[in-house]
Formats: structure tokens, C-alpha cells, sequence
């Protein structure tokens, strides 16, 4: 779990920290007129504990790196798929906690945002903000409007997908044309596999909250079902794809060297 890893980083640099400092105002010296050996845990803590602070430093205030497990942000994203999620494009905020403490920037519609999932904060979610606070959002036919106004969607073609992709060849590739972004979505073509729940509604975002969506619309657990994201459950902003590994395919073809680098939008 998310919280746990945290929160033993904090641990980790708080007691190698704790030990190289006690060793060096109160045992050093001492060891020093009498020529004694550093034991060895204070060797360790000296070594480990700027490493330690440098991936907690990374990881909490820079970039945490993230593995896509499902096809929920296709065609963006795939399964496989390893992103680094910029931390600090919402604002710099305490590790463990996740508490706000300066105030850089504000999500925007078209951002493809990680979050701790509303349901069980556990859990690390990723999907596209749709709405921001304020928003009137409705969704019918498949079809998104905001304030009123209906996202256009442009037909690109039918999707051909590879490896565990493959399963979503045939699907509808449509180009959506959020306010300020676009972006590639998939749908289903059999108008049949409408789901009521999720195809019929109109929202307000509330205050300190956002409306989001997976890319592969038919396929995706998104605010459709449990509605919105808190602002405090952010994590970050996803901004490009440093690996890839296909797990399902053998050990020659699990790398799609293409999609390295590639600029998440």
C-alpha cells in the first residue's frame, strides 16, 4: 500500500538521521581520544540515510514513478505502461499525510491525474479531470457536455491494438475535444452495451472537488459510478512514460521501446 511505503521512508530517514547525529555530537569524539572503531550500525545509518533522504526527497516532493495494471486510460495509456507523476503540479504537499503546504498549481480539464481513489485511500487511481469545481457535467449517449455544451468527438477510425491490447481491436478510436485539450478516447461500437448507470446523469463539481473519466469509456471505474475526486486525495499529474513491460508477452517482445519518453497527454 501507498501509505505504508511512505510512511517506512519517513521511518527509515528519521532513524538513520537519528543515529549519525547522536554518534556525531555524543560518541565520536570520545571514540576519537581513545581510537575506538565505528561500529558498524552507525556505519550503516552514515551511508544509507543521504541515499534514503534523496528518494524520499524525489519521491514525495518531485516525481513517483507509477505502473498502469489496468486498460482503463487506453488508448493514452496502456497496460504496462511505467509513468512518473509530476508531485508537485498540485501543489507541494507532506508525505504520509498528503497535507497541502505551498500551493503551486490548480488541475485543469484535460489533465490526466493520479489520486488516491475515494472509496479506499489506499488505492492509487488514475484518470482524466473531466470537470473542475463549479462544472455542470452531463453524460448521454455516450456523448460528455460540460456547462451545457456538448464535447466534440471526432471519428479517427477503429482501433487495432497489440498484446494485451489486443482484446480492444475493433473498438471506436474518436478524438474528444475537452475546453482548453484534446485527447483520444475509446468506445465501445454495440450501441446494446450502454449501461444506464453510467449514460444518463448531469452533476455539479462541487467546491474542492473534480469530475473524472477514464479514456477507455466503456471500460473504466471513474466518477461516473462514485462521482467525485477530493482535492486532498491528489497526487499528481501524470507527464510522461519512462518504461514499458507487457508481462503477457516473452521476454523479447515485453518492451515496446517505442512509448519510451512519450509525453502523457
Amino acid at each position: 500500500m501507498r501509505l505504508d511505503f511512505a510512511l517506512l521512508l519517513v521511518a527509515l530517514t528519521a532513524l538513520t538521521g537519528l543515529i549519525w547525529l547522536a554518534d556525531r555530537l555524543f560518541f565520536a569524539p570520545r571514540r576519537a581520544q581513545r581510537n575506538g572503531r565505528v561500529p558498524a550500525v552507525v556505519e550503516y545509518a552514515r551511508s544509507f540515510f543521504p541515499v534514503i533522504l534523496a528518494v524520499l526527497v524525489f519521491r514525495s516532493f518531485l516525481f513517483e514513478p507509477f505502473k498502469i495494471p489496468s486498460s482503463s486510460m487506453m488508448p493514452t495509456l496502456l497496460i504496462g505502461d511505467f509513468i512518473l507523476v509530476n508531485k508537485f503540479a498540485y501543489g507541494i504537499r507532506l508525505p504520509v499525510t498528503n497535507t497541502k503546504i505551498i500551493p503551486v498549481g490548480e488541475p485543469k480539464r484535460g489533465d490526466v491525474a493520479v489520486f488516491r481513489y475515494p472509496v479506499d485511500p489506499n488505492v492509487d487511481y488514475i484518470k482524466r479531470i473531466i470537470g473542475i469545481p463549479g462544472d455542470v457535467i452531463s453524460y448521454r449517449n455516450k456523448v460528455v457536455h460540460v456547462n451545457g455544451q456538448e464535447v466534440p468527438q471526432e471519428m479517427l477510425g477503429r482501433y487495432v491494438g497489440e498484446r494485451s491490447s489486443a482484446e480492444y481491436t475493433g473498438y471506436e478510436e474518436l478524438l474528444e475535444r475537452l475546453p482548453g485539450a484534446e485527447h483520444r478516447i475509446l468506445r465501445r461500437p454495440d450501441p446494446r452495451a450502454l449501461n444506464q448507470l453510467q449514460d444518463e446523469f448531469r452533476v455539479t463539481v462541487p467546491e474542492g472537488h473534480y469530475f473524472v473519466l477514464g479514456d477507455n469509456r466503456d471500460n473504466s471505474q471513474d466518477s461516473r459510478y462514485w462521482r467525485f475526486v477530493p482535492e486532498a486525495n491528489l497526487v499528481g499529474r501524470a507527464s510522461v512514460i519512462w518504461w514499458n513491460w507487457d508481462s503477457r508477452d516473452g521476454m523479447l517482445e515485453a518492451v515496446d521501446f517505442g512509448r519510451l519518453g512519450t509525453i502523457v497527454r
